[in-house]
C-alpha cells in the first residue's frame, strides 16, 4: 500500500486513546485520507473502545498492543505507519517520539513534548539524524485571536515588539484528585516545583515574538510561592486525616517565570493550577506602537485607537485582520461526532499537520518549538532551586535562529 509520501492515505499509530488521545481519535476519524492502523493503550477499556470507534466508521480493525507500559516500541516498529501519535501520561511523550523516529516515522505528542533537558536534546538530535519530523500538539497557537494577533504583530500593526506574558492559570484541583482523569498529574505537584505547563502561553508567545525565527531566549529566572492550597483541597473534601492532607507538596501554589530574549524583549509566564478561580486567559503582547489584552480581549493603539487611553475591542480588527488561515477553514467540516469539546482550534491543529505531512514540508510546529517551549518546565525547577538564580536557556536551534524566517503559512 503507498504511503502518504506517494498519494496514499496518511497511516496512523495512537499511542494512549484516553480522555485526550480518544478526542485526537475522533478527529481523525472524521478527516480524509487518514487510515487508523495501531492502537496501543494499557487500559483495555479504553483500548477496545477505540477500537470499536474505528470500526463504526466502517474502516478495518486497528492492531492492538497492551502488553505493557513499553508496548508503544512494537508499534513503532510496525512497517505499515507514516505518523505515531502519543496522548499519553507527560513521562511517556519523549521516550514514544524518539522510539517513532528511530524507526522511521514522524511524531506528534500532546504537550509537553519532554520533561527533561536531556530528553529535548535527543528529540532534536534524533529529528535530525532521522530525518523525522517531530511537532507538539499546541491547539493554542490556532486559536482564533492568537492568529489575529499574529497577524497583526506580523504586519508591525503593535510596533516593535516589547513584552508579552501569559499563563496556564486554570483551577485543577479536582483533576488532581480525581483517579478517573489525570491521575499522573498529581504526581507532578507532589514532586517538581517550577511551571508544571508552560507550553499552552508560550506557544503562542513564541510564534508573536518569532523565537527560532528571528530571536532567542537566551536566559529565564523564576520564582514559587508556598504549597498550601491542594493540601486544604484534600483535607476539606477527605478528612485531616487524610494523607494528601499533611503531604508535602513541592510545587508552590503560583509560579512566575521571567524570561529574556537575545533581541532585549521579556516575557513573563505564570503558572496557577491549585488557587480557587475561573480559569482566565492571561495573554498580553506590548508594543511601541500599542498593545493587545487577552484577558478582556481589547486593544489600543497609539494614533489608532478613537479615544486616547481606551479599550477598543478586538473585534473591531477582526474583520480587516483575521488571519488568512481561519478565513478558508470550514468549521462545520470538522466537527465531532462523538460529543467531544474543543472547538475548531484542534482540528484546524490537525487540518495543518496532515497537509505539511502529505505534501512533505516541515510543520507549522518544529521539533525546535516542541522543546523550547517545553524545556522552559526543568528550567523554572532548577531556577526555583537556585532561590531564583537565572538559568541559561539553552540553544536548540544551534544558531539557525538568526536566519529562519518568520512564521509563516503556505
Amino acid at each position: 500500500m503507498a504511503n502518504a509520501a506517494e498519494g496514499g492515505p496518511l497511516r496512523v499509530g495512537m499511542v494512549g486513546v484516553g480522555e485526550r488521545g480518544s478526542y485526537h481519535l475522533d478527529l481523525l476519524l472524521g478527516m480524509d485520507s487518514v487510515e487508523i492502523k495501531a492502537l496501543c493503550d494499557i487500559d483495555d477499556g479504553f483500548l477496545y473502545r477505540a477500537k470499536k470507534w474505528v470500526q463504526d466508521t466502517g474502516k478495518p480493525a486497528p492492531a492492538l498492543y497492551s502488553r505493557s507500559k513499553t508496548d508503544y516500541l512494537r508499534l513503532c516498529d510496525r512497517d505499515d505507519l507514516d505518523l505515531v501519535v502519543t496522548a499519553t501520561p507527560w513521562q511517556y511523550h519523549a521516550p514514544v517520539c524518539i522510539a517513532a523516529m528511530q524507526a522511521g516515522k514522524h511524531a506528534a505528542t500532546e504537550v509537553p513534548a519532554a520533561l527533561t533537558v536531556d530528553e529535548c536534546w535527543e528529540l532534536v538530535e534524533t529529528s535530525e539524524k532521522t530525518g523525522k519530523h517531530c511537532t507538539m500538539l499546541e491547539q493554542a497557537n490556532y486559536s482564533p485571536d492568537v492568529m489575529t494577533v499574529l497577524n497583526m504583530s506580523q504586519q508591525g500593526i503593535f510596533g516593535d515588539l516589547l513584552h508579552a506574558s501569559g499563563g496556564y492559570v486554570h483551577d485543577l484541583r479536582l483533576v488532581k484528585f480525581d483517579p478517573e482523569r489525570e491521575p499522573w498529574r498529581l504526581q507532578h505537584s507532589i514532586d517538581r516545583n517550577g511551571n508544571n505547563y508552560p507550553t499552552h502561553p508560550m506557544g503562542p508567545i513564541a510564534w508573536w515574538l518569532g523565537i527560532n525565527r528571528g530571536d532567542q531566549f537566551e536566559y529565564l529566572v523564576s520564582m514559587s510561592t508556598k504549597a498550601r492550597c491542594l493540601n486544604d483541597y484534600a483535607a476539606h473534601f477527605f478528612g485531616d486525616r487524610h494523607p494528601y492532607a499533611s503531604m508535602r507538596m513541592a510545587c508552590g501554589d503560583v509560579n512566575t517565570t521571567l524570561l529574556r530574549t537575545a533581541g532585549g524583549r521579556t516575557v513573563t509566564l505564570h503558572h496557577d493550577t491549585n488557587t480557587p478561580h475561573p480559569q482566565t486567559a492571561e495573554m498580553r503582547l506590548q508594543g511601541t506602537r500599542g498593545l493587545y489584552a487577552g484577558n478582556i480581549r481589547k486593544l489600543y493603539l497609539e494614533g489608532r485607537s478613537p479615544t486616547a487611553h481606551e479599550w477598543q475591542p478586538l473585534a473591531e480588527y477582526e474583520k480587516e485582520y483575521q488571519h488568512p488561515l481561519w478565513k478558508r477553514f470550514d468549521e462545520e467540516k470538522f466537527r465531532t461526532s462523538r460529543g467531544h469539546g474543543g472547538g475548531a482550534t484542534t482540528p484546524l491543529l490537525w487540518r495543518r499537520l496532515l497537509e505539511a505531512l502529505r505534501a512533505g514540508r516541515a510543520p507549522d510546529q518544529n521539533v525546535y518549538d516542541a522543546v523550547t517551549w517545553s524545556v522552559i518546565s526543568p528550567l523554572t525547577e532548577k531556577s526555583v532551586a537556585a532561590k531564583s538564580r537565572p538559568v541559561d536557556f539553552p540553544d536548540f536551534t544551534r544558531g539557525k535562529w538568526k536566519s529562519t524566517p518568520p512564521i509563516s503559512f503556505a
